[in-house]
């Protein structure tokens, strides 16, 4: 290129450059500064944050180190690892495309995809978006095959598990649960329609007309990105971290890499198509719905939210210490980009808090209440200790039979914890009212007039009553009954159940082992994330015949029961 042209190329891209981004309210900045403070120096991973407006950049920054190894800084340029992020661009593609007219949202998927099994029920590509399909999660399902989340895993991993399944965990449409594999099945779509990889594809199609200079899926472990951060967590010891590693090898469900800026352009795009037009993108914003007619908050890989009075639309990301969040308020036409490196850091909570300095004078505020005593904390009824311990015990949801909900006291303070989930602590809102801070939930004690409380309610998502139980102990011979080998067909794993003492065990080869709380005789508590809860199945005589685990993206996993000398025996003897 002559000298001249590349100086006109400089300013022409200069020009665009400062199009693109406003200057930033300097007292505004320095409070959005505030936020991230702790993650402002040396040593730390960080965050790159951007707040838009009118479709410009108004604020965009770095904290923290994009490689803590190197030094390398973390700045809006900066490509990071947006996990499940990524989605909403999956979705996008798939919408242009039926706009083209080469696919419908209501297709059945084997129209593509010949290989996924028939389950006797139509599942539609609407399905898979909406996560209502009932297919089950590919990285619950990895690591219930004893997979660690840090292996490199590719695209035909994931398929081979996907070929392999035999059951749904329900009915398509009958219900929502979140599932990363129908994701990566809308990649693979996009690609056998348009006859070209969906890493090649999303480029020519979406990131380069979006001016998206830094996005990429990256589905090669492999392959080298100047410029990407790396992702870190916690070690022992003040302001110690170690590496969480990422060897991911497949996309659409996640692998998106990209910047705060390059997501500005993307935020723009909702407001003034480029790619598209605003049929794209009020198709984008389109609700799923469930067959019983139930709509859901979850639209193209965007959920539908309020903050403080104000409608926004917003999908986070979280792989091994990468987290991200993308928020966007439509009427007041503000986005903020919350992408971190660190797996402690809360994307969400930040964002919000941005929204609270940039949107202050159109949210909402909260009502005043009077600040509380120092032993009393705000919102919270001052009860006697003495009288939780009435409640104290084990309660059976009546509508879930096997699903308990378990109280206790430690000293002044209350917790509860559900089947299959870690426990979490109450707060009495009056003597007999609860609730949590986790999650919008409460819990009331039905006190009879003798004072006996054998009855709850759990209020979540409507009322959930419950009975009290006596804690189950397991007998002896119940334990003996448990022990063995037990085989997935679909996963080609076993694990065992054997017994220490007088402790029940959970053992795979990969993850070793862990203890078994028996909640009923048929019903078993599990720890781990991938293992939640085990049902027991007996047969008419009942003998136990095998077991179905679940967790919260897999349910009722069929393991058959081995016979008990299974791998007992020894290889035979080789010889010349």
């Amino acid at each position: 290129m002559k000298p001249h042209l590349q100086l006109l190329s400089s300013l022409i891209l200069l020009v665009l450059s400062s199009s693109f981004t406003l200057a930033q309210s300097p007292k505004l900045a320095a409070r959005a500064d505030s936020l991230f403070r702790e993650w402002k120096k040396a040593g730390s991973p960080g965050a790159a944050v951007g707040v838009v407006h009118q479709g410009k950049l108004i604020y965009a920054k770095g904290f923290g180190e994009a490689d803590v190894e190197t030094g390398a800084p973390i700045g809006p340029e900066t490509i990071i690892h947006v996990a499940s992020l990524s989605k909403q661009f999956t979705a996008f593609g798939i919408v242009l495309l039926a706009q083209e007219g080469k696919l419908s949202l209501d297709d059945d998927i084997h129209n593509y995809l010949p290989e996924v099994p028939d389950f006797g029920k139509k599942i539609t590509i609407r399905h898979l978006i909406h996560h209502t399909s009932g297919l089950r999660d590919q990285w619950n399902l990895l690591a219930m095959a004893g997979w660690q989340l840090d292996d490199v895993i590719t695209k035909e991993q994931v398929f081979n598990l996907v070929k392999r399944q035999q059951e749904l965990n329900f009915e398509p449409g009958s219900a929502y649960a979140y599932c990363n594999t129908g994701y990566t099945l809308l990649g693979e779509i996009i690609a056998r329609v348009t006859k070209q990889p969906f890493r090649e594809w999303m480029q020519a199609r979406v990131f380069k007309p979006l001016g998206m200079k830094n996005s990429l899926f990256y589905d090669d472990h492999e392959r080298i990105v100047k410029g990407r951060a790396y992702s870190f967590s916690k070690g022992d010891g003040p302001n110690a971290y170690k590496k969480s590693v990422l060897s991911y090898a497949n996309a659409g469900a996640t692998s998106l890499f990209t910047t705060v800026n390059d997501l500005a352009r993307w935020i723009d795009n909702f407001r003034s198509p480029v790619v598209g037009n605003q049929a794209t993108m009020t198709q984008m914003l389109e609700r799923g719905r469930l067959t019983k007619g139930d709509t859901l908050p979850y639209a193209f890989a965007l959920l539908h939210g309020k903050y403080k009075g104000l409608s926004h639309i917003n999908h986070g990301g979280s792989d091994a210490g990468f987290r991200s969040f993308l928020c966007y308020f439509p009427k007041e036409d503000y986005g903020f980009i919350v992408l971190s490196n660190q797996a402690e850091f809360d994307p969400a909570k930040k964002t919000f808090e941005l929204a609270d300095i940039y949107l202050a004078s159109q949210l909402k505020t909260d009502q005043v209440v009077k600040a509380p005593t120092a032993s009393t904390p705000a919102n919270v009824h001052a009860i006697d200790p003495a009288l939780f311990d009435t409640y104290a015990g084990e309660y059976e949801l009546s509508e879930a039979p096997g699903f308990i909900l378990s109280f206790k006291r430690e000293g002044n303070r209350y917790f509860t914890q559900a089947t299959g989930q870690p426990q979490a602590e109450l707060f009495p809102s009056s003597d007999t009212t609860f609730f949590l801070k986790v999650v919008d939930a409460k819990v009331v004690f039905h006190r009879q007039q003798t004072g006996k409380v054998s009855q709850i309610t759990l209020i979540q998502n409507g009322n959930h009553p419950g009975k009290r139980v006596k804690p189950f102990e397991a007998t002896a011979e119940q334990k003996k009954q448990l022990t063995g080998k037990y085989y997935s067909p679909e996963l080609e794993t076993i694990y065992t159940i054997i017994q220490k003492d007088d402790t029940l065990k959970l053992r795979h080869v990969h993850h070793g082992e862990v203890t078994i709380n028996a909640v009923t005789k048929d019903r078993l508590q599990v720890p781990w994330w991938y293992v939640q809860t085990i049902d027991v199945i007996r047969n008419p005589a009942e003998q136990i015949v095998g077991i179905r685990m679940s967790n919260g993206r897999v349910r009722n996993l069929w393991f058959q029961r081995l016979p008990d000398d299974f791998g007992t025996g020894k290889p035979p003897m080789t010889g010349k």
